[in-house]
This record gives C-alpha cells, structure tokens and sequence, in this order.
C-alpha cells in the first residue's frame, strides 16, 4: 500500500507536532494495520514531561505511544492467521526468540526487545503501522478496536494477578487506582478473587474503582491506610497485595497488612528506582514478595476476559481524543491526573 500517512511527534519535552510519513510497507511475516485507537500511557506521559525514563532518551521528532487497536489492511506473503479486514490488538514487544528468556517462555525478559514507544524504536501515534503477524491478536466480533487498544494495559493486570497466584478465596488489596490499579482489580475479580479492596489518595479515582467493582476503597489521606485495612479484615489482614502506585510507603503499608504467608506483587516504578522496606516483617511473616514487567503469554486469554464479560474494560475510559488534538490531549493528561484515569487517542 503506497501513500502517506500522518504521525504525530514529540518535537521536544511537552510539544507535540505533526510529520507526513510514508505508509510502511509489511514484510513478509509481517501486517499493515490501520491504526483506530492508542492509549496514553503512563509511560508516554513520562517520556513527554522529562524526554527519558533511565537510559530510554528521546531523540525527537519521536513517535509515541505503545498501545494500539486497529484493522488489517494488507498482509505479508507468508502470513496465514490474519486477513485484511480482521481487527487486532496488537501486542506492542518483538522479542529475540533465541535467548534463554525466550526459549523458557519468559519472553517479557528479553534483553534484545523492539518495543514501540522505547527510544528508539517509533511508537504508534500515527495511521498504519507494519507488526509481527504473530504478535496482532484477532479480536472477537463483539469485541471494539478501542477495547482492542485495552488490551495492553489489562495484560498487566492479568500478569500481575497471576504473579500473585490469583484464586478464589483470596482477599487482595490493590495500592493506587490509576488505570493499572484498575485492570489489576479487574484481572483479580476475573480470576475469582471476590473480595479486592482499593487504595488511593485521589476520592475520584476510587469512585471509579466502586464503579468498576471494587469491594471497598480506602482513602489514604483519610484514613490509616493499615488500620482500615485490617477493620475490613476482622483484624486478619489480605492475602494478596498488588502494588501499582510506585511509592514506598504503599509498598510498606502493604506489607504491614499481609497475613502471615502472604504475596506483594510490585507493580509500580518508584521515580529514584529505590525503595526502603521492613525487611525484618517480610522474614517474620515469611512474605512472597513478585514483581511484573510488562507481561507474557498474556493477550489471548485478556481478550477472551473481555470478550466473555468478565472484564469491562471499556469503563476505564474518561477521555477520548482525536489525534489532531494531541497537544491538548497530553497536557490534559498531565495536568488532570486526578480526572483522567484512562486517555485514548482516536486516530482515525
């Protein structure tokens, strides 16, 4: 497919443009996919406000965001699982396949992975982008392109619900109830965990997560964040802690509140990458303490979830935006973190 096509590029820190780009061209285990939505993420947001995260540096005009749905417009001769015309969710990270992390399955370890939106590799705030065929997910009939772009934010969830060993029976506490907060509640509740409670210092964003489900939420500005917790527990405590905030004192009060052989699965960046713990608690209640990164062996059984109706991930929706609006849409982003939970970008 010949032509042009626009992207939107970070020109520099907090200002967005706009480029004329050619349309790829699929390779020959590769798909075109016409781009419909991509979500914000917080990753974008950081690269957009600092122009790094660690060693990733922007080099503009870069391309972000990470998290695309779209449809298939044309295929590469040797791709056989989609055709033009199917919509996909597209799992945004090429691994090596070689490596001992890809060979054992765990293939999010990758040290050698093309990942959109990861300096620098381009992201996908444009019209069309050419993907791994493997790696662009065929999304059921009842189930939307924007639902598709979903998809990568609710993978984490699931990967940290199951790094936890999510069950039924369970009582879990999420820490933040940002959008990550949100899938992972959701990824609990689909895996038969009942009982999830939310913890937050923004009133609004718990709100959201009773919309979404939540058992109960504690406002940690309020209340004592660990005295509540084991008022909600008859004094017991949770099982499980997933962790999405990133600062250290939720990861501490999360251990505080876990029963004696209990799991924290961390989630959340803290901003120095360093946190200090209570490590003499974590060995006297002989804690299992997980971590995620990004997620593996994931997208099928996410879309299915949302498919079958056990996740609505739809809800986690407060804004949408069209890509001639990007400026707008990534200093609402900023500046709004309290209303926006959830941005998406509607591309055409």
């Amino acid at each position: 497919m010949n032509g042009k096509m626009k992207a939107a590029v970070m020109l520099g820190i907090g200002n967005m443009g706009f480029e004329e780009r050619e349309i790829p061209t699929p390779k020959d285990d590769e798909v075109l996919v016409k781009v419909e939505y991509v979500g914000i993420c917080g990753s974008d947001l950081h690269y957009y406000e600092q122009g790094r995260i660690g060693n990733y540096i922007v080099e503009p005009p870069f391309v972000l965001g990470h998290e695309p749905g779209g449809v298939v417009v044309e295929v590469g001769k040797n791709v056989t699982n989609l055709k033009a015309g199917d919509r996909v969710a597209l799992e945004p990270g090429k691994t090596c396949g070689h490596c001992k992390f890809c060979r054992t399955g765990r293939y999010n370890l990758c040290p050698d992975v093309v990942f959109f939106a990861t300096p620098p590799v381009d992201g996908v705030f444009q019209e069309y982008v050419a993907h791994e065929a493997g790696l662009c997910f065929k999304l059921p009939d009842n189930v939307s392109t924007m639902e598709g772009a979903l998809i990568e934010p609710l993978a984490v969830g699931f990967h940290a619900a199951q790094q936890g060993r999510a069950h039924m029976g369970q009582t879990a506490v999420v820490m933040g109830s940002g959008c990550i907060g949100l899938v992972s509640m959701m990824a609990l509740k689909a895996l038969g965990v009942s009982t999830v409670y939310m913890v937050d210092v923004m009133q609004k964003r718990l709100d959201k997560a009773l919309e979404l489900g939540a058992s109960a939420v504690v406002n940690a500005v309020e209340t004592d964040t660990v005295e509540e917790i084991c008022r909600l527990t008859d004094g017991e405590g949770c099982d499980l802690v997933i962790e999405t905030s990133g600062t250290e004192i939720c990861a501490r009060q999360g251990i505080e509140a876990l029963v004696k052989g209990g799991t924290l699965v961390q989630v959340g960046y803290s901003k120095s990458g360093d946190m200090n713990l209570p490590m003499g608690l974590v060995c006297d209640k002989e804690i299992t303490i997980k971590s995620v990164f990004r997620y593996r062996h994931i997208y099928p059984m996410a879309i299915q979830a949302v498919a079958d109706g056990k996740v609505d991930v739809k809800k986690i929706v407060t804004n949408v935006f069209d890509l001639d609006d990007i400026q707008n849409a990534m200093d609402r982003s900023v500046r709004d973190k309290a209303d926006i939970v959830k941005a998406v970008i509607k591309i055409c």
